[in-house]
């Protein structure tokens, strides 16, 4: 990603109606699926080591004309993807 202007952020609604805001990090495809990779956005007096301020993956669901963001599927579609993003992500650091 380049990072020329700054990052991009987007705001998304969970389950509960309660608004997360979310740095975008990185795309790929992965058996012909768009995914994305987020960070959720630092806010004042969150805890760094709190387990749900890791890595969000999201799938891009083209709808309508539209690009909506959904969940993955299953556990075996997430771990796939993490791992790519993980590799992606750590082997741009180590460059």
């Amino acid at each position: 990603m380049r990072e020329d202007f700054g990052p991009t952020f987007i705001t998304v609604t969970d389950e509960d109606g309660n608004e997360i805001v979310l740095e975008f990090v990185d795309a790929l495809e992965y058996n012909g699926q768009m995914y994305q990779a987020f960070f959720p956005a630092e806010t004042e007096g969150e805890d760094e080591d709190d387990p749900d301020n890791g890595l969000v993956i999201l799938k891009v669901i083209h709808e309508d004309g539209e690009d909506l963001l959904s969940t993955l599927d299953s556990d075996e579609e997430l771990d796939a993807v993490y791992d790519l993003f993980t590799e992606a992500l750590f082997s741009e650091e180590e460059d």
